[in-house]
């Protein structure tokens, strides 16, 4: 039977959007495995409210000096993946309308599956979110889930955590959707780059344009129930150490538990005896990404 230019089309728009298709089941996989066996197997020490907040094992001696060749600066080989490097992997200035943003892309300019966007701390820039090596491998394996699975992954520069800061991420969420054809964009905040997510909680436009918001050993926000992103009810996964010397893990876990009495979408990972920067080690970003894509009632 001949396909007419109109079903080609479809053909086509069906074929790109297959990488987040929903398997069938409770609880869907969109992203498929890479490297779980290494990433994914933690062990869950206390459970509660449904399994929506869960205690993980963290041991340093194991998580750090077990899986590092140079402990907290080189993650041993089999952790990592470097093709996805040299395939997909770019530095680049977007021009965002009146503002400009130093990034490095992983994956397609346009027509992405999803976006996922990584916002350092203090100190930080680009090279942290991108580096194959440091933090266990883990940014390794979130920019290998992304490329794998049809998406692309930014981590940008931030210059200040400020409403400059702020205004330049809503630039790049804006860029990504459009560029994507309104794909899903899921903003990740790591330490104090968590005045950036909480800032665009505020932006109903930026708002409109994502799916979801992960936060890794962040500050707390008293005032996120009046944000657009709350009344839009998108989903939100919090990751802490327990002995987080900066931002309490308790202060964040008396937030997860206010949402999760509204039956507002919520997760927290809480990782027994972690620093601050744990979470950006031990976070399982296929669950935390699989849930926000496609979030299972509790």
């Amino acid at each position: 039977m001949r396909m007419s230019t109109a079903h080609l089309s479809i053909l086509a728009a069906i074929a790109a959007f297959l990488p987040l298709a929903v398997a069938t089941g409770a609880a869907a996989e969109v992203l498929k495995p890479f490297k779980d066996d290494l990433f994914s197997n933690q062990t869950v020490l206390e459970s509660h409210d449904n399994g929506a907040f869960q205690t993980i094992d963290y041991q340093e001696m194991r998580d750090i000096n077990g899986r590092d060749e140079v402990p907290e600066r080189r993650v041993k080989p089999a952790y990592v993946a470097t093709g996805v490097r040299w395939q997909a992997q770019q530095d680049e200035t977007l021009p965002l309308g009146d503002r400009k943003l130093d990034v490095t892309r992983i994956g397609p300019a346009s027509k992405q599956a999803f976006t996922v966007i990584f916002i350092h701390g203090r100190g930080g820039d680009r090279r942290l979110g991108s580096n194959d090596y440091t933090f266990g491998g883990n940014f390794n394996r979130l920019k290998n889930l992304a490329y794998n699975n049809g998406g692309t992954y930014y981590a940008p520069s931030v210059k200040s955590f400020d409403s400059d800061g702020v205004a330049d991420i809503a630039a790049l969420i804006r860029y990504s959707y459009e560029q994507s054809g309104g794909r899903p964009v899921i903003l990740t905040c790591a330490s104090m780059g968590s005045f950036i997510c909480w800032g665009i909680t505020r932006d109903a436009e930026s708002v409109k344009r994502l799916k979801g918001m992960a936060i890794l050993s962040g500050v707390t926000d008293p005032d996120f129930i009046q944000s657009a992103f709350y009344k839009a009810k998108l989903p939100i996964w919090f990751t802490h150490g327990s002995k987080d010397p900066v931002y309490a893990a308790t202060n964040q876990e008396a937030l997860f538990e206010k949402l999760y009495k509204t039956h507002y979408p919520a997760r927290f990972t809480l990782f027994a005896t972690g620093n601050h920067g744990t979470p950006v080690r031990m976070t399982d970003w296929r669950r935390v990404l699989n849930w926000i894509i496609d979030p299972q009632p509790s």
